[in-house]
């Protein structure tokens, strides 16, 4: 097993090689802390080759792409899953679709918390959120994949009453709507983008359990329309 691993739903451009075994090559472009427009169709591209070689392995052995499908940013979104899309039908191997909040939860697996929140900038003062509580070896996701203003978040929250632990550069966009809350940790800068090495060993996972798709089935997770579709007449 030989595993590509994207990511684009954030400002970060995320690229692994790997196995069932982990790792064997990274690479993450721009993030939370990056300036200027985001270059996911420049850089994708060429960060895929540079972790090859890192890895020192040619795509011809890759056997399965592994995609964070969002939610996300539109255009980050685009890129990330049409180039997977297309690099598996270029290399005849099916695809492994995760959605980008999982593996922004999953390495807070034994955070010593109620509720695990991960959360993603949808600009517009919003971001895309869902709740999960640690479970014996990962996580488990309670609500829906959820768009909202960072307040009603925060008093969602409030209202449950339980320790939580949120991360995800949509809280560190909107630090302050949460640090007055008891109830609410933050993570910090460390885990403010999908993990890559989640996405490699949940991949790996259920690729060995068979849970893969073709590429015409794997489409990114859009919970709103994009700004462009909005400015349409009559939307």
């Amino acid at each position: 097993m030989l595993l590509l691993g994207i990511d684009t739903a954030t400002r970060r451009v995320g690229v692994a090689i790997g196995n069932e075994r982990g790792l064997l090559a990274a690479i993450e472009l721009g993030g939370p802390a990056s300036v200027g427009p985001p270059r996911h169709a420049e850089q994708l591209a060429p960060a895929i080759e540079f972790a090859c070689q890192q890895a020192d392995v040619s795509l011809a052995e890759i056997t399965a792409v592994a995609v964070g499908v969002g939610p996300g940013m539109f255009t980050g979104l685009r890129v990330g899953v049409t180039t997977a899309k297309a690099m598996g039908l270029a290399l005849g191997v099916p695809l492994v679709a995760i959605a980008s909040l999982d593996l922004v939860a999953y390495p807070l697996r034994h955070a010593d918390a109620g509720l695990i929140v991960p959360t993603i900038d949808a600009r517009r003062r919003e971001i895309y959120y869902a709740l999960y509580r640690p479970v014996p070896g990962g996580v488990q996701r309670i609500s829906e994949y959820l768009i909202g203003t960072p307040d009603e978040l925060a008093a969602d929250l409030s209202a449950r009453g339980e320790d939580a632990v949120l991360c995800g550069d949509g809280v560190l966009r909107f630090r302050d709507e949460f640090i007055d809350h008891d109830c609410c940790q933050l993570a910090g800068p460390g885990h403010s983008t999908p993990d890559l090495t989640a996405l490699i060993e949940l991949a790996a996972a259920r690729v060995a359990r068979g849970q893969t798709e073709e590429a015409a089935a794997v489409v990114p997770m859009y919970l709103r329309q994009s700004d462009a579709e909005l400015a349409k007449p009559g939307s």
